[in-house]
């Protein structure tokens, strides 16, 4: 593949301003490979957490609003009170796009925390909008744990490759979410609940969820091939999306799916009032990860292969992204090399460099990236401040 034929996305102007530990930044890449060096709390990872913020959700830490605001000396975590800003001009397939996103501060709106974005000057209305423009995936330490955490980080992590392929999918999972929470206020306030107001609630769950649930399958489905073949020494996975939903869109048409859901909730109404939860939907799927080479669950590999087995889930999907010319999505990769023996990452190296897409690099060893000398670009992290390498 020939990397200057790539379709991808990649931010060609970052700035930040009272962001974490950066009181202001201005960063103009030219290359797709950025690697950024310096010691443990010098700021590599907030600038891979500031680019994690113009696709939707809440980045790769998942903090509070306030909590990424730059502290002041002396007063404590998230309660600065102040604000935050990131902008970037970045490169789609489209063309170049202007993307902000910050929060204001917090006694302009009533004492709330509110996180703004901003698309080629025009305040959007949601950030679910971010999808349209801007396509990027991470991994980071945190996430070597995912096959053995709960399915809802490892729900997240398929909705961050699924914005990629459907920008509308951001929208469909905040209006379900929002919509199931509603239904759940409604059901464990007043009584008896407004029966027409819930039947509102449910038919709006069961579009959008089955939605969600079809968007999750295609791109499953789309990706499937690829993880299987895995590439180079990161093994191939069989992946697989389980759930009721996906059971029944699987055996039957979208709108049959979307009835059973209707009245399964409906059903359900008194059970889920009383633990307070929803019993069925979206929400509780799960995507199930197998070792191909050794036919075994992810859960029971070692911390070496579910690393290895992430890195090509994340290769798989650029991969066909570049093939489907989908726009490669920005690659976050915090910490990824320093776990890794000498053959995965001269071969992981190999492989992004083939991508021809965009990847942000953070290690705290600069000699770990010396094989990629001439094709990256290096910055020394420190004190809140970021330095070209020449």
């Amino acid at each position: 593949m020939n990397p200057a034929a790539v379709r991808r996305f990649a931010v060609r102007r970052l700035t930040l301003g009272d962001f974490r530990n950066y009181a202001e930044l201005r960063l103009e890449p030219e290359a797709d490979m950025l690697v950024f060096t310096g010691a443990n709390g010098a700021g590599k990872t907030n600038l891979l957490e500031a680019v994690s913020l113009l696709v939707p959700g809440r980045g790769l830490r998942r903090p509070r609003l306030g909590e990424l605001a730059r502290q002041a000396p002396g007063v404590p975590d998230g309660q600065s009170g102040g604000h935050w800003a990131v902008a970037a001009r970045i490169e789609t397939p489209a063309g170049l796009s202007d993307v902000g996103t910050g929060m204001a501060p917090a006694e302009n709106d009533g004492g709330n925390e509110r996180r703004t974005v901003r698309i080629d000057g025009e305040t959007a209305r949601s950030q679910a909008a971010l999808a349209d423009v801007m396509s990027a995936h991470w991994l980071t330490p945190q996430m070597d744990r995912l096959f053995q955490e709960g399915a809802s980080a490892r729900r997240r992590f398929l909705d961050r490759m699924v914005f990629g392929w459907d920008a509308a999918h951001a929208g469909r999972v905040a209006a379900y979410e929002q919509a199931m929470r509603q239904r759940l206020k409604l059901l464990r306030g007043a009584r008896p609940p407004d029966t027409s107001w819930l039947a509102a609630l449910e038919e709006t769950m069961a579009a959008k969820g089955i939605a969600v649930a079809a968007a999750r399958l295609d791109v499953v489905g789309r990706l499937a091939s690829a993880a299987a073949e895995g590439w180079g020494p990161f093994p191939g996975a069989d992946i697989e999306l389980q759930g009721d939903l996906e059971g029944w869109l699987v055996g039957g048409p979208a709108l049959a799916a979307e009835d059973r859901f209707r009245d399964a909730l409906a059903g359900g109404r008194g059970e889920d009032a009383r633990t307070g939860r929803t019993a069925s939907g979206p929400h509780r799927s799960d995507l199930c990860v197998r070792h191909r080479p050794k036919d075994q669950d992810a859960a029971l590999c070692s911390t070496g292969e579910q690393k290895a087995l992430l890195i090509g889930l994340v290769l798989a999907n650029a991969r066909t992204r570049a093939a489907a010319e989908g726009g490669v999505p920005v690659l976050l990769l915090d910490e990824v090399a320093a776990h890794l023996d000498e053959s995965r990452r001269s071969a992981l190296y190999e492989a992004l460099t083939g991508l021809g897409g965009q990847v942000w690099l953070t290690g705290t060893e600069i000699d770990l990236f010396r094989p990629l000398g001439g094709r990256a670009e290096f910055y020394s992290v420190a004190d809140g401040g970021v330095e070209r390498l020449r």
